[in-house]
């Protein structure tokens, strides 16, 4: 009888050299089957328990709630719980959970007009700026990025200038976006967005969204302002200029005194305003401070302003907080003092990060802020003896904070605030040359009259207050040998127990 062919598998022409991956496999008679296992596998088998198969899950008890209760007990839950693990229950939970979200800060475009409406239909806060910036184009793999917050920049030092700019999306495509977020969210309170040249989804917010009151635009032009003048309720404004080093727009975009009349006359009701990055001058302000009576808060930040604006501040008839941020220069032609005026509801008086090494500007600002409640001096550079004693002129000061005034020292400081009568609160931190040993017994008189006092002028006074009671700061040997007493009365304890 002839042996069966094994060099094919049914028949098919499949060889043996095509089972050298199949070690557990045999061909027979043009059939596959298996070895046995060896007698020791087959005991380990036996020996083993089967397998606890999984517990049956019953029904999801949460079907019984109604979306009312289940939305209420949703609400408790923090805002990351609720956007995070709580959205990826099931689509029921991710639909309710986006129900309860009120604040969305959104990084993809696309999202906007597509879906945005029907995950999270009752936003009130909503930020689009993140997701109308371009993601930069990385001239070769070796350039580095550059990234601030939401910005990213590349640079290459090939090219001159080597630093490229901020790129957006188109403006018809920033349009397209607006008008959907204005159809779908008609209780929008607060937006954050990039304006375009001439935008037409901004009025098209204005009229869906009728009870916005808070509005942030970046990029922002005079021409873009424009739409800006329809919103009849709006609040609260944040004006983020157009640079032309950074946003690559003409050399003569920007806001100046144009856009800040067309928006002085548009929105009346403004409570608080910020400028960054604004140009203009005395026209500019003044149109503010006369249409806008309500102003209470004032910001400039990082200002290309022309001499004189400062004298505008007199028109702020109800001006409360100014503040003052980033600025390399606060003016360099003030103007005589006759002619400056004084903003006489102002209370507080706030500098940030700001170059104070003019004295005649100085004075000017102290001039038209006399009536100042509260000073408030935090990061700035050039504030030297000489300079703070400026702040004099303000003689109605009830609160100071110093906060990183490297140049001022203690004869400095007691100069000044010796001559104010009203001073209740201080506030000294991180100010380097202001020591506790040069402390007078008149200064140390006055301190003990204060109702608020924060006392740490330099890195020594921060760390001699945060480790009082403690025990630390001590030398190394003394503290080694309280620790080697303590264990040797642990020990003898131990010993007498026994």
């Amino acid at each position: 009888m002839p042996e069966p062919d094994v060099g094919v598998l049914g028949g098919q022409g499949l060889h043996r050299d095509g089972l050298k991956g199949w070690p557990f496999q045999r061909v027979l008679s043009g059939k596959m089957t298996t070895p046995p296992p060896p007698a020791e596998k087959q005991q380990h088998q036996q020996a083993r328990p089967a397998a606890v198969a999984p517990p049956d899950r019953g029904p999801d008890q949460t079907l019984e709630f109604s979306d009312g209760l289940l939305l209420r007990v949703l609400a408790c839950l923090p805002e990351p719980h609720l956007m995070g693990a709580a959205s990826l229950v099931c689509k029921r939970w991710m639909r309710l959970a986006g129900r309860l979200c009120r604040r969305l800060v959104v990084r993809d475009w696309a999202f906007v007009t597509h879906r945005l409406h029907y995950r999270f239909p009752e936003l009130a806060d909503l930020d689009l700026f993140p997701a109308s910036i371009v993601a930069p184009a990385v001239p070769s793999p070796t350039s580095p990025l550059l990234t601030c917050a939401e910005v990213s920049l590349t640079l290459d030092p090939s090219v001159d200038p080597p630093l490229g700019a901020c790129r957006f999306l188109a403006d018809d495509v920033l349009d397209r976006g607006l008008v959907a977020v204005a159809a779908s969210f008609p209780n929008l309170r607060r937006l954050s967005a990039t304006a375009a040249s001439e935008s037409g989804g901004l009025m098209d917010i204005a009229s869906g969204c009728v009870t916005l009151q808070e509005l942030e635009l970046h990029r922002c032009t005079d021409l873009a302002l424009r739409p800006v003048s329809a919103f009849a309720h709006l609040q609260i404004l944040r004006l983020v200029a157009a640079s032309s080093a950074l946003y690559s727009t003409s050399e003569d975009g920007g806001v100046t005194d144009i856009g800040l009349t067309i928006l002085a006359h548009g929105c009346k009701r403004l409570v608080k305003l910020e400028l960054v990055g604004c140009e203009g001058s005395y026209d500019g302000i003044a149109a503010v401070g006369r249409c806008c009576a309500m102003l209470e808060e004032l910001t400039i930040a990082n200002h290309r302003m022309d001499s004189g604006w400062l004298a505008a501040l007199a028109f702020c008839g109800n001006l409360k907080t100014l503040r003052l941020q980033g600025c390399c220069r606060i003016d360099d032609d003030p103007g005589p003092a006759e002619h400056l005026g004084a903003c006489l509801t102002l209370e507080s008086l706030q500098l940030q990060q700001c170059q104070l090494r003019d004295s005649r500007a100085l004075h000017a600002l102290f001039l038209v802020c006399e009536g100042a409640r509260e000073l408030l001096v935090q990061n700035c550079w050039g504030l030297e003896d000489d300079m703070f004693a400026l702040a004099g002129l303000c003689r109605r000061v009830k609160f100071l904070s110093l906060e990183g005034c490297s140049q001022l020292t203690t004869r400095g400081l007691e100069s000044v605030i010796t001559s104010w009568s009203d001073l209740q609160s201080l506030k000294v931190v991180s100010c380097d040359k202001i020591k506790d040993e040069e402390i007078s017994p008149a200064l140390s008189e006055l301190f003990s009259s204060f109702k608020e006092l924060k006392w740490r002028p330099d890195n020594k006074s921060r760390l001699a207050a945060s480790l009082a009671g403690t025990g630390m700061g001590k030398k190394g040997r003394v503290l080694c040998k309280r620790f080697w007493l303590r264990d040797l009365r642990d020990e003898r304890e131990k010993a007498s127990n026994y």
